[in-house]
C-alpha cells in the first residue's frame, strides 16, 4: 500500500520554479517511490545499476541523449561526473522540472549540487513516514502548539491508542514496514538487512573504515544516547576512537539522515547559555533494533523509554517541517548553565513556542516550570506552549500551555 506523502505538493510547487529538484534522505525512506508515484509518466533511472552507472560516468553526453529529461535519477551521488552535464542542459533549456535527483548520502550529493547546480536546484529532505501520513491526515502544516493547529488535528477525529503508539515507536517509520502485515521476525529481518546495506553501500562510500566493529559500536552508542546532549568524549570511549574520528563518523550519520544534531537556542543576551547540540537518533525502530529491544514491551519497560519517546516526538515535529519544504527547520532546545532545560523551542518570526516532552499520562504544571525562563529573552514574544505526552485528550494545563496527546502532533 502506498501512503500519500505530505511532501508531494512541495515537490510539485518547486518543479514549477526550478529546473532541478534534489531530494535527499536516509536510505529506504521512500524518495524514489514518492517521485515515481507523483510523476508516473517521467522516465526513471537508478544509478544503483552498475551498467547504467558506468554509462553515466564514462559517457554523460550519450547518457542524456538516451535518457532525455524530464527524468528521475536515483542515487545521483554515485556518478558525480554528470552534474556538469545537467548544468549545461538546464542552462541551455530553461524549462522547469527537468531533473528529479535523489540520493541517500547527502554529504557527497550536496557537495556536487553546490559546485554545479547552485541557484538551479530546489532542495528538499525526506524522513521516514510520519504518524500523520500513516493515519491519512490531510492537515499538513508544520507543528506549532497553537489553537489553530490543534483544532485542525482534532478535526481529523483521531483517537488516542496507546498500544498503537508504542508499537509504531518500536516498529519505526520506514515505509516498507507498513506496506503489508508483518511480525517481529519480519521486523528483525528488515533492520538486519537495512543496517548491513547501510554499512556496505553508504558508509564505505564515504568513510574508509578499517575497524567495522568499532563503527558498529559507535552507531549503537549514538542510539543509546538519543535525546541527550552530544558527548564526543563518551562516544570516543565506547568505540575506542579519537575525537576527530568520532566527529567524522557523526557527520556521516547526520548526512545520511540517521541522526539530527539539535542546536541550542542561543542569543547574545545571555552568555550563560549552553552551546552543545542535542543528539537525536531519528528512526526509533532502528534504534530499538540496535539496542536489542526486540519487543514493544521491552522498550516500554526499559530505562530509555523516556528518551525514545522524546526522540519519536522530535522526529515527528521535524518531519512536519521537512514535509513543508523547510531545509533548516527553526527548531532548537533551551538549556542554561543552571540546568534549566526546555526540550524543544520552535521559532516563528519573533515568537518562541516552548515544548516539553514526557511519557506521563497525568501531566503537571511543574513539568513546564522552565518555560518561565524564556521571559528573559529580549525582542522575543513567548507564544503558547505544549506538553506533548501520553494523555488521552487535549486539555489546557495553564492559561498558555496545552496538554497535547502524542497522536495530535
Amino acid at each position: 500500500m502506498y501512503y500519500p506523502r505530505h511532501m508531494e505538493p512541495v515537490i510539485e510547487r518547486m518543479a514549477k520554479r526550478k529546473p532541478v529538484i534534489v531530494l535527499t534522505g536516509a536510505r529506504q525512506v521512500g524518495k524514489s517511490t514518492m517521485l515515481k508515484e507523483v510523476y508516473r509518466d517521467v522516465n526513471y533511472i537508478t544509478l544503483n545499476n552498475p551498467l547504467v552507472r558506468q554509462s553515466a560516468k564514462e559517457n554523460p553526453s550519450l547518457f542524456f541523449d538516451l535518457h532525455k529529461p524530464p527524468i528521475i535519477v536515483d542515487e545521483i551521488q554515485k556518478a558525480a561526473e554528470i552534474f556538469d552535464y545537467i548544468k549545461d542542459i538546464v542552462d541551455a533549456d530553461k524549462t522547469k522540472g527537468q531533473f528529479y535527483l535523489t540520493g541517500s548520502q547527502s554529504l557527497k550529493l550536496m557537495k556536487n549540487v553546490g559546485e554545479s547546480l547552485a541557484g538551479r536546484a530546489g532542495i528538499v529532505k525526506l524522513l521516514g513516514i510520519s504518524m500523520r501520513e500513516l493515519d491519512l491526515v490531510k492537515h499538513r502544516e508544520p507543528f506549532l502548539p497553537t489553537e489553530g493547529h490543534l483544532e485542525a488535528m482534532g478535526a481529523e477525529e483521531l483517537k488516542f491508542d496507546y498500544e498503537q503508539i508504542v508499537q509504531r515507536i518500536h516498529k519505526g517509520f520506514f515505509p516498507e514496514l507498513y506496506e503489508a502485515e508483518s511480525d517481529l521476525k519480519d521486523w528483525n529481518d528488515y533492520y538486519s538487512s537495512y543496517f548491513q546495506t547501510y554499512i556496505e553501500k553508504d558508509i564505505r562510500d564515504v568513510l574508509n573504515i578499517l575497524d567495522e566493529s568499532a563503527f558498529i559500536k559507535f552507531v549503537r552508542a549514538t542510539a543509546s544516547l538519543s535525546g541527550e546532549m552530544l558527548n564526543v568524549k563518551t562516544l570516543s570511549e565506547i568505540c575506542g576512537k579519537d575525537a576527530k574520528t568520532v566527529k567524522s563518523w557523526l557527520s556521516a550519520l547526520e548526512s545520511s539522515g540517521l541522526i539530527y544534531l539539535l542546536e541550542p537556542y542561543y542569543n547574545n543576551f545571555n552568555k550563560r547559555m549552553i552551546k552543545t547540540p542535542k543528539l537525536y537518533f531519528l528512526d526509533t525502530g532502528l534504534a530499538c533494533w540496535l539496542l536489542g529491544w526486540n519487543t514493544p514491551e521491552q522498550l516500554v519497560s526499559g530505562a530509555m523509554w523516556g528518551h525514545m519517546f522524546e526522540s519519536f516526538v522530535f522526529s515527528e515535529v521535524l518531519k512536519s517541517y521537512y514535509n513543508d519544504g523547510f531545509v533548516r527547520p527553526p527548531l532548537y532546545y533551551y538549556r542554561d548553565k543552571d540546568k534549566n532545560e526546555i526540550d524543544l523551542l520552535i521559532e516563528d518570526g519573533s515568537t518562541l513556542y516552548p515544548v516539553e516532552i514526557k511519557t506521563s499520562s497525568d501531566p503537571t504544571k511543574k513539568m513546564v516550570s522552565a518555560f518561565r525562563y524564556l521571559k528573559n529573552i529580549p525582542t522575543k514574544t513567548i507564544g503558547p506552549g505544549a506538553l506533548i505526552c501520553l494523555a488521552k485528550q487535549r486539555l489546557p494545563l495553564t492559561s498558555d500551555v496545552w496538554v497535547v496527546p502524542a497522536h495530535l502532533i
